[in-house]
């Protein structure tokens, strides 16, 4: 099943527009699959739910899971247990990834990911943070900044997007949610393309901690502050490797 709960999937698998059914299909599932919304091994939510959630016929839904079985993302297994699971894992980072990952945006690609994920992280948190949070709202928030802190290295990017998506989540903003997954899709390939260092992960711990300190605390101007100073180490870590 999803493991990020709440809105996140739900915005993700939202309805698709029927002239370009198969491909936005295909689009969804594979933003989910590639953000970890749906892990290494884990299994797609039931067909007539699926089938649902896009708003597309069962047939459609079908086409576009065998495209992605035939791609190697999803196996797709039969009987009482079957479904269809995630295959794909990110590769191990090699030399020249990161290059080529950003060659493949093209020119002022990778300034422009940056810019676009710093307007839409920090408005969700600035948001967030102006907003009068639920005990479970507030509860939701600390879980994923523990599961991020507790995550080893092989699965710690996708508990950080799981936190990072998580912000937008918890504002109940479709859009906003889309967004900010959209922004974190932009960069996942360039993040994937660089090794996870230790030291990043204690940086970057103290600065999750600061966000939700933040956003838990009411003050909407300190948790744009913080998410715009953890996504400009993020920035530098990459131009780091890109020198």
């Amino acid at each position: 099943m999803v493991r990020s709960a709440g809105a996140t999937g739900v915005s993700l698998l939202r309805p698709v527009r029927a002239g370009n059914a198969f491909e936005e299909t295909v689009e969804r599932l594979l933003q989910a699959i590639k953000l970890g919304v749906v892990g290494h091994g884990e299994k797609l939510p039931p067909e007539r739910e699926l089938a649902a959630q896009l708003g597309i016929s069962r047939v459609t839904l079908r086409e576009a899971i065998r495209a992605l079985q035939e791609s190697g993302f999803l196996d797709v297994r039969r009987g009482r247990y079957g479904g269809a699971f995630v295959v794909y894992q990110p590769p191990s980072p090699r030399k020249g990834d990161l290059r080529k990952a950003v060659n493949e945006m093209g020119p002022g690609g990778l300034e422009d990911a940056l810019t676009f994920r710093m307007a839409v992280e920090c408005g969700a948190a600035q948001i967030l943070a102006g907003t009068d949070l639920t005990a479970a709202q507030r509860e939701s928030l600390a879980a994923r900044l523990a599961e991020v802190n507790d995550a080893a290295p092989a699965d710690y990017r996708r508990m950080d997007t799981a936190f990072h998506l998580s912000i937008a989540e918890l504002t109940g903003s479709p859009l906003l949610i889309s967004a900010c997954a959209d922004a974190r899709l932009r960069v996942t390939d360039l993040l994937n393309a660089i090794p996870v260092l230790q030291p990043n992960i204690e940086h970057a711990a103290v600065q999750h901690a600061a966000i939700v300190a933040a956003i838990l605390g009411g003050d909407p101007e300190a948790a744009r502050r913080a998410v715009a100073e953890h996504l400009e180490g993020t920035a530098a870590l990459l131009r780091g490797f890109l020198s």
